[in-house]
Formats: C-alpha cells, sequence, structure tokens
C-alpha cells in the first residue's frame, strides 16, 4: 500500500529545523527522490546542506538526487565574512558532493573576486548535466563561460558583470538554449551578433546595462534571429538598434536612450512596451497588425506618427499611454480614432497633460468605446478639466465595470488646489451615483 504524504512548503520548512513532528513510518517510506524534489526546492546551499543532515536517506538524496542548487551572497551573512580561498573551498566541497545538478545559480558579485581556477572546476564538473546556469561570480582573470559551455545541454544562461569576447560560432554553439539574460556585460557588438546566431533555438533574450563596444561610434548593432519570441532591453545607449526576428511576439524597451530602433519582423508581435526611451525613429514596419497589447509610459511622442504605426491593430486589447509628453502642443490623443482601428479594446488607460483642446477635439463625435470594461486615467496637477475629461470618457463607455483613478497629491497644497480636489471629489461622489454599477478605486502618490 503506497503512503501519500503532503506538507505545505511553511510545513516543510518547520520540519527541516525540528518544529514539527515527522511520523517515523513517513520517512521510512518518503522516496529518495521526493526528498531530492524538496531539497531542489530549498534552493539555498546552506539551507540544503543543513536539511540533508536530518539522516542517512536525505543525504543520499542530496548527493544523487538534487537538481538545483544556488549561492547567493545575501543568502548567509557569512559568506562576507570568510576569505576568498574559505569560501572557494565551501563551495567547491558542496557542489563537488553533488551528482546531476541541472540547475545551478552562483551569484556572488558582492565578495571578493574569486580565483578563476576553482570557478572553471565547478562549471566543468556539472556542464555535463547543467540545463540552468545562472553565473554572477567576479574572477581574476576573467573566464570565458562561452567556451567551457559551448556544445552541452544548457537551456537557460544568465550572465553579469563579466566579459564576452572572440566568440566562435563553430565551437561556442548552444543548439538547445532556450532562454539568454546578458546583464552589466561587456561585448561588442559584432560577438553579440555572433553569439545570437550560435543560439539557434533561442526565444528570450535580455539585455540590461551592457556596454556594447563599437567599431565606429556612428555604427548600428545588426542582431538577426529566426527563433527568438521575446526581447527585453534596459539602459542601453546607442545610435541605432536593427533587430531582425521573423518570430518575434514581444518587445519591450525600458530606459534607453537611441537614435534609431528598427524592428524587421513578420507580424507575429503581440506585445509593444516602451517606458523612459529616448528614440528619434522608431519602426516596427509591418509588426502591428496582430499586436494585443501596447503599453507607452514616459515617453515623448507624436500622435499622428505613433498612430499611424499602430493603427493596423485591428486586435488590440489593452492600451496605455501613461505620462506621455507630446512632442507638439496642439497634439491631441483623439479617442474617436482610437474607437475607430481598436474594435477589440477592452483596457484603456490614459495620463498626459491636459489642455482644452484634449476637451474639445480629442472627445468630439458620437463615437462609442462598446468594449471597454476597463478604464484608468491619471493626472499629475489636478485641475477641472480632468473632471470634464473623466466625464466625457465615461458617457462614450456603456459597458465599463471597473474605474481606476490614478493622483499625485503633494503634501503642500495651495488653498486653490485644495479647492479644486475638493470639487473632484464632489464631482466623483455625483458620478457614482450616476453610474452605480461602475466599480470606481483611487491610488494616489
Amino acid at each position: 500500500m503506497s503512503l501519500e504524504i503532503k506538507f505545505t512548503w511553511w510545513e516543510i520548512d518547520e520540519l527541516l529545523i525540528g518544529l514539527l513532528p515527522f511520523p517515523k513510518k513517513a520517512m521510512e517510506h518518503l522516496p529518495v527522490e521526493v526528498i531530492g524534489n524538496i531539497l531542489s526546492r530549498l534552493g539555498a546551499a546552506r539551507d540544503v546542506v543543513i536539511a540533508s543532515s536530518t539522516c542517512r536517506k536525505w543525504r543520499e538524496a542530496w548527493r544523487n538526487h538534487l537538481h538545483m542548487l544556488t549561492f547567493n551572497s545575501n543568502d548567509w551573512p557569512l559568506y562576507h565574512e570568510l576569505t576568498r580561498s574559505g569560501l572557494e573551498i565551501i563551495v567547491t566541497q558542496t557542489i563537488f558532493q553533488t551528482n546531476g545538478l541541472q540547475c545551478l545559480s552562483i551569484m556572488m558579485d558582492d565578495v571578493d573576486e574569486f580565483s578563476a581556477a576553482p570557478v572553471i572546476a565547478w562549471i566543468m564538473y556539472t556542464r555535463e548535466t547543467l540545463r540552468e546556469l545562472h553565473y554572477n561570480v567576479r574572477t581574476i582573470p576573467n573566464i570565458n563561460i562561452l567556451e567551457i559551455c559551448g556544445r552541452q545541454r544548457l537551456e537557460v544562461l544568465a550572465l553579469a558583470h563579466n566579459t564576452i569576447t572572440g566568440v566562435e560560432p563553430s565551437y561556442q554553439k548552444f543548439p538547445f538554449l532556450r532562454s539568454l539574460s546578458l546583464s552589466y556585460v561587456s561585448v561588442s557588438a559584432l560577438d553579440l551578433s555572433i553569439f545570437l546566431t550560435a543560439c539557434p533555438k533561442v526565444e528570450v533574450l535580455s539585455l540590461i546595462s551592457l556596454d556594447i563596444v563599437m567599431s565606429n561610434p556612428h555604427a548600428s548593432m545588426e542582431l538577426s534571429t529566426n527563433s527568438l519570441k521575446d526581447i527585453y532591453v534596459e539602459a542601453i545607449s546607442l545610435v541605432k538598434i536593427i533587430l531582425e526576428a521573423d518570430s518575434l511576439e514581444k518587445l519591450q524597451l525600458k530606459d534607453c536612450t537611441l537614435e534609431v530602433f528598427e524592428l524587421v519582423s513578420k507580424g507575429k508581435l503581440r506585445l509593444l512596451k516602451i517606458d523612459d526611451v529616448s528614440v528619434i525613429h522608431l519602426d516596427i514596419g509591418e509588426s502591428a497588425e496582430n499586436l494585443e497589447i501596447v503599453d507607452v509610459s514616459n515617453f515623448t511622442i507624436m500622435w499622428s506618427k505613433f498612430h499611424h504605426m499602430i493603427a493596423k491593430s485591428s486586435k488590440l486589447r489593452r492600451l496605455r499611454l501613461w505620462a506621455v509628453v507630446f512632442d507638439n502642443d496642439d497634439e491631441v490623443v483623439d479617442i474617436e480614432t482610437i474607437s475607430a482601428c481598436f474594435p477589440q479594446l477592452s483596457h484603456l488607460s490614459l495620463s498626459y497633460e491636459l489642455r482644452e483642446a484634449a476637451i474639445q477635439y480629442g472627445l468630439q463625435g458620437s463615437f462609442q468605446l462598446d468594449n471597454v470594461v476597463v478604464l484608468e486615467l491619471g493626472w499629475t496637477v489636478i485641475s477641472d478639466l480632468f473632471s470634464q475629461w473623466v466625464a466625457g470618457l465615461l458617457e462614450r463607455c456603456p459597458n465599463l465595470r471597473k474605474l481606476v483613478i490614478h493622483g499625485v497629491v503633494s503634501e503642500t497644497k495651495t488653498c486653490e488646489e485644495c479647492q479644486t480636489l475638493a470639487n473632484f471629489t464632489s464631482f466623483i461622489v455625483r458620478l457614482s451615483r450616476k453610474y452605480s454599477k461602475i466599480d470606481v478605486q483611487f491610488e494616489y502618490d
């Protein structure tokens, strides 16, 4: 008869430190593979070592059935007190007592630099079974992780505070890699492009705060991949990026300074997210037809040009224009055009500086936003125009279920500001009575 035992994770934590009694028969019948899974869920190397000392069976699970191991300098204060050699010995002994690790995470960027030799030994010992490697280690000298892990079965690779040089695609191939993350990595534009071609199955790419070396300061960085579905780019400054990705579904840009960003794709893009990006020319080509989500915040736009870029997105369900600034003071977001171009729109979020034109021209016409069920509106400076804007939009959303008002309320307010806020509060009370079926919420900073 099989014995099925179920514990919540907090009960397992208490069990491991002796706070919860564990039935003797249950311990005897718990498969060593299940114990290995439990230890793998713990993750942190220190916790795994302590838990594995429970009994012989748990030690066996640690050695032969542990799948995941994490060394993070934030997990244990003693990591910062040990000497470099002492820390290297602890990590080496821990890793070398395991067999068949599938996920190894070494996040030690805020401790002393390691010697290259033991770190190479850690990777060499685990690389044949490794499927995920999260590597953030400073070494003397720098280690070529691509050379060590190339032509293995790695599926997820996250590198941080490292240097990539001299990529050789014929040798440093990653035929099974699905996810690649590079953070605070120094790499030339050419090596990054070659590296990407050496990963024929990569679907997720994250590039954060890269130090990209260009042969020519005015040259463009060109990346080409047929498998990529999701790209996230943050804190990168370049003149021009050209991304050729036929299968791309998600494009996210954050805190970047670019003159030109061009996407060459085959129209599979579903999500476009731009946050705090400075770009002179943004071109997603013919990729807008299948867009479902457009999220733009802290961004300067020319509405007519931006609208033209996404106008063919007839499947758009969510549109967010938040804290946007118009390139031309006379421009307004034409809500009637939004209604006509995006008939499936169900979630609309708008926040920008309001002028008379936003009411006079932005809400003209007898259009309806029939499918909008969630409406989010925000202000940075409250004015009476905001109340008129809210009322005008509510009249055009007959099926609205939820209204969220976002605002900034300063600690020190003038009498005029207090009166404006009081007037708006009274307005919302009257509005709630009129639209009693709408859930009205407020989020103030």
